[in-house]
């Protein structure tokens, strides 16, 4: 830079601030959401841009954006649109595991460039679960492969993962502080990545093609030869659920009288409690303050012994012949399922008695599992995570229900009705209308993305209803809140003096270590707090180190926003991997294993392709 910058006060905020946020991401002793909304108002107080502005992110490109790709995705998941995906990929591969793999990978990454990633892998959880299940394939050589696929498709579009969707609000507010005589980088338009991401994608899917047999032994397929949420095998293996379904009457001089079920089933010995008929009321899933009283029929599960001795010892009556229950467990009607806390769950970090999901929605929850731990007692007091993996019993209509609210997505084959699969028509053109749009028209992608999503909402793919649930506000509070301290960088020159400051030790290193420089700390900042934050800080750093070395700001900008994007080491580090990660049974090992060789291969193509891309001619 031809004039030296000093550190002032305002950047001296700034980096206090950028500091503060990156902690609090790393700690999580605050909501990620808050923090982003004390970021915000941190800035307005201390008026570090312009008070004007401080706002614009919520009503940025990057947001609508977001919320219209969101909105579009639950009504291609309404409509069955990925039901028939997985019908399409089992007549194709013919139940080879290769090929059922493969077509899986490819089409999950292709998808991806169309939809927004955490959204795919979670629709699609149960699709390559139903897979699983008909073929026999272990889901662990599946569901690993597919999340990856989906990440390194995301690169194709600017529509699919946040980084992309907020790297052009980034380059507009770089733009406004550009110094005199630097040209302004054009904004990215739907499809101006595509030279870049489908190397990427490429890449992944041989890098799977190659090396799915060798990163999963023989030994560990062994183990994983009964699929997750099929037979009552696997249940009995996987967390002790084992026995039969049997009713059990209290008599008057039986000490259960008077007793909830809470009490009942903290009771030595006492088997699953999963139906209470008292009078004429029969119900799943009894809640927990419910009482038992003289005449009432308790529906239990566990082995027959067991059973036996706790019907002696409470001196009930046991029934092996299900007489008041018999419909109510018919296999058709209800049963148990297994299902994965989403990661913008509201239930993370609740107790599982408070969400009181029995008087809710008539559904028990029988055990968590959280990697190689089993909570099988006094499951009520277990904390949930993300990427838990909670066993439910009750009605298929009642999990349908639950699931609406988008907490958990279920990953077991149920039965179920399609929502609206006569609309599928209906999605698909106003999905392809959006596309085209945003392709081969000058509108904003958010105006363009907004056509399909209100063509939805005519169409009645979707009520209005759902597609509010349909978003993750979480995410789009984030992204909205974080956006005002990428241009809080800019304006006060925070990034420009970061660059300054760096390049004293890049020097004169040859463009492409540069590049990797900041490919790899952008790389390692995802690791620790969200891609969103990550690129919010990373980018106008490197728009200002490309400036100061003769680079293309541009190709810096997009190879942040890629390398945020990639994150295949650790599943905390990006919701998609973490969805997998209780369901496939995948140990850090796992995930170090398959991800370091994955992640230098997508590293090494992602500067070779922008390089290629950006100095042709």
């Amino acid at each position: 830079m031809e004039t030296s910058l000093t550190l002032t006060t305002d950047m001296a905020l700034v980096l206090g601030l950028l500091v503060f946020t990156v902690v609090m991401l790393v700690l999580e002793w605050v909501r990620g959401d808050l923090v982003a909304l004390l970021v915000i108002v941190v800035i307005g107080v201390t008026r570090l841009m312009p008070v004007e502005q401080l706002f614009d992110g919520f009503a940025g490109n990057a947001v609508m954006s977001l919320i219209a790709v969101m909105i579009m995705g639950a009504g291609l998941d309404r409509t069955g649109v990925l039901g028939k995906a997985a019908n399409f990929i089992l007549r194709l591969a013919g139940g080879v595991e290769t090929r059922v793999s493969h077509l899986v990978n490819a089409m999950v990454g292709s998808m991806s460039s169309i939809m927004q990633s955490q959204a795919l892998a979670t629709l699609f959880l149960p699709v390559v679960s139903r897979l699983s299940s008909r073929t026999g394939i272990p889901l662990k050589r599946l569901l690993l492969p597919m999340a990856c696929c989906i990440l390194a498709g995301t690169n194709m579009t600017m529509i699919s993962n946040s980084p992309l969707i907020l790297l052009n609000d980034l380059v507009a507010s770089a733009n406004r502080n550009l110094p005199p005589g630097a040209q302004s980088i054009e904004p990215f338009s739907l499809f101006a990545i595509a030279p870049i991401g489908i190397p990427l994608l490429l890449v992944g899917l041989a890098y799977f093609a190659f090396l799915t047999p060798r990163l999963w032994p023989s030994e560990e397929e062994e183990k994983q030869k009964v699929t997750p949420g099929r037979t009552e095998t696997y249940f009995a293996e996987m967390y002790g659920i084992d026995g039969e379904v049997m009713e059990l009457t209290v008599t008057a001089e039986s000490p259960m009288v008077g007793m909830s079920i809470v009490e009942a089933e903290r009771l030595h010995g006492a088997p699953l409690i999963l139906a209470l008929k008292t009078g004429n009321e029969a119900r799943l899933a009894p809640p927990g303050d419910q009482m038992i009283w003289v005449g009432s029929v308790l529906g239990v599960l566990g082995k027959r012994e067991d059973i036996s001795a706790f019907a002696n010892n409470q001196l009930c009556k046991m029934q092996s012949r299900l007489r008041n229950f018999g419909d109510m467990f018919n296999p058709t009607r209800a049963g148990i399922a297994e299902a994965v806390v989403a990661p913008n769950s509201r239930w993370i970090k609740q107790l599982v008695g408070d969400l009181r999901l029995r008087k809710r929605f008539g559904i028990s929850v029988l055990a968590v599992t959280r990697g190689e731990q089993v909570f099988r007692e006094d499951v009520r007091e277990v904390s949930l995570r993300p990427g838990d993996t909670l066993v439910m019993h009750g009605l298929w209509r009642d999990l349908t229900l639950a699931a609406e609210s988008r907490d958990f997505v279920v990953v077991t084959d149920y039965p179920q009705d399609e929502q609206r699969p006569s609309k599928i028509w209906h999605a698909a053109i106003f999905f392809a209308l959006a596309m085209g749009l945003g392709l081969f028209s000058d509108l904003k992608l958010a105006v363009a993305m907004l056509v399909g999503a209100v063509g939805m909402l005519l169409a009645g793919v979707l009520s209005m209803d759902e597609a509010y649930h349909a978003i993750n506000w979480k995410t789009i509070f984030i992204l909205a809140c974080l956006i005002p301290l990428g241009g809080a960088m800019d304006s006060t020159g925070t990034a420009a003096w970061i660059a300054q400051e760096a390049m004293a030790y890049l020097g004169d290193l040859p463009q492409w270590v540069i590049q990797a420089f900041i490919a790899i700390l952008a790389l390692g900042f995802s690791q620790v707090i969200s891609n969103v934050g990550a690129a919010v800080m990373m980018v106008p750093m490197a728009i200002n180190i490309a400036l100061a070395s003769g680079g293309n700001p541009a190709a810096y900008a997009l190879i942040v926003a890629i390398s945020t994007s990639n994150t295949f080491l650790l599943p905390s580090a990006n919701p998609v991997l973490l969805v997998v990660a209780g369901p496939g049974g995948y140990k850090t090992r796992d995930f170090l294993r398959v991800g370091l060789p994955l992640t230098l291969l997508i590293l090494v193509t992602t500067l070779i392709s922008v390089n290629l891309v950006f100095n042709r001619g």
